[in-house]
């Protein structure tokens, strides 16, 4: 079975009928404040199956849910009917967020006898696997348990497939007779605009688009909140042995620059969960990364472009200081081992016929994060503002160009800014998305 399936699967009971917008709006919505100590996040191995607990929130969780259980007494039609998932469909991936009730609701004796049974087989295929077909990942190792969504608690789960299979999904959902319900669907990202008139038009459905950034921005919240371990950044950047990654426990994060790297790089300034703005952005993203990796080394995916780059050495096609000074450039303070001409070398046919499918892609995944780690720079510069936060599914799995942003800022601060990474870091939008979803009218 396909990703699509799932999603296929989703919408037919999503959309089986419409609901009226929650009357809990705002922070009410996020549940309790990020507890101080750091919970269940195992960081030594990406490969493990790791769980995020946030059962320190689990008094306040009781009684907020006591009081959605009230309102809902009063209101029974304040929320949608289950699944919840938020659909963020960007450039290069599509990420999808489910939410996997484990409480119990006076809502569940509402369902159908065929709502009921469905519902179980999505909850089934989706929580018993890791991948869905050749192209469809359950990222379980980013799971977190005891959330608390709307009064309801539960799992929530992080899938990802590329938007490149969109199309497929379309023909899906049309050769299921998707167009004889009255169906909706909750997406944010370009794509939720580019497909718009596609899904519409094929399969009679409606994509209900939420604003990408405000999707963005409201994951960020709710996530910064709900996951003690969420954020993270390195001590010792610049030494190359003694670096160490380290839980940001410092409490407040406002204000401060949030940059979203994905298939281009969107950098917002951040004052409030209310108060932001664009202030820059570059076309030179994860998806010129990925491109130009496929060009030069023809590497089939995102994964395959970061294990050439690991095993790479720029050095072999950028040219730097010191391959122009001899030196350092003590003048300015420009050490001798920076770049100075990304793929400066290149111009030599000796060093052009001698440069490895590794060291291109290094010198391509260089090139984009330093481009990157400037504009930050100049934005944080222009700001007054002291923190970064990187996110974007362009950092998923790429803990080279997490390294050099977070040197970079912090040489070029001379240890002011602090660069700040998260966990979760492709999927805020499907978040918040996720989360504007109890909202829908």
């Amino acid at each position: 079975m396909e990703i699509e399936q799932i999603t296929s699967m989703m919408l037919s009971v999503t959309s089986r009928k419409y609901w009226q917008a929650s009357p809990c709006v705002g922070r009410s919505n996020l549940g309790p404040p990020r507890p101080s100590p750091p919970v269940g996040l195992n960081h030594d191995d990406a490969s493990a199956t790791t769980t995020v607990s946030t059962k320190s929130t689990k008094t306040i969780a009781q009684h907020r849910m006591a009081k959605r259980n009230e309102a809902d007494a009063a209101n029974p039609v304040a929320v949608p009917p289950m699944p919840w998932f938020g659909m963020d469909i960007g450039g290069t991936l599509t990420k999808l967020v489910y939410f996997e009730p484990t409480d119990v609701s006076s809502q569940d004796d509402t369902k159908t006898y065929e709502e009921a049974s469905l519902l179980a087989n999505i909850k089934h295929y989706l929580i018993k696997n890791k991948a869905y077909g050749q192209s469809g990942h359950r990222d379980s190792h980013l799971e977190m348990r005891d959330v608390l969504i709307d009064g309801r608690t539960g799992v929530l789960h992080f899938i990802r497939f590329p938007t490149a299979q969109m199309d497929s999904f379309v023909e899906l959902a049309k050769g299921k007779g998707m167009a004889n319900l009255a169906s909706t669907v909750c997406a944010t990202g370009g794509g939720a605009y580019k497909f718009e008139d596609l899904v519409e038009k094929e399969v009679g459905m409606k994509l209900h688009k939420f604003d990408e950034l405000d999707s963005l921005m409201r994951g960020v919240e709710y996530m910064e909140h709900f996951n003690a371990s969420e954020l993270f950044y390195y001590e010792n950047p610049q030494e190359e042995e003694n670096y160490q990654k380290a839980v940001y426990q410092a409490g407040a994060i406002y204000p401060f620059i949030l940059v979203n790297i994905g298939s281009g790089v969107s950098i917002l300034s951040v004052k409030s969960p209310d108060e932001y703005r664009r202030v820059c952005g570059t076309s030179l993203g994860g998806g010129t990364f990925l491109g130009l990796c496929s060009l030069l080394t023809n590497c089939k995916d995102f994964e395959e472009a970061l294990a050439l780059a690991a095993k790479g050495d720029n050095k072999n096609v950028d040219r730097l200081v010191r391959d122009i000074y001899g030196g350092d450039y003590a003048k300015f303070g420009l050490q001798g081992d920076l770049v100075a001409s990304s793929f400066g070398h290149m111009n030599d046919s000796v060093r052009r016929a001698n440069a490895r499918p590794e060291d291109l892609a290094k010198a391509t995944l260089t090139t984009i994060t330093n481009n990157i780690g400037s504009l930050v720079k100049l934005c944080a510069q222009a700001e007054s503002l002291e923190r970064v936060i990187f996110v974007g599914n362009f950092l998923r799995i790429n803990s080279i160009s997490m390294k050099m942003l977070a040197s970079a800022m912090d040489f070029w601060s001379q240890g002011s800014t602090k660069a700040l990474f998260c966990e979760h870091e492709g999927y805020y939008g499907a978040v918040g998305c996720l989360l504007e979803l109890m909202k829908t009218p």
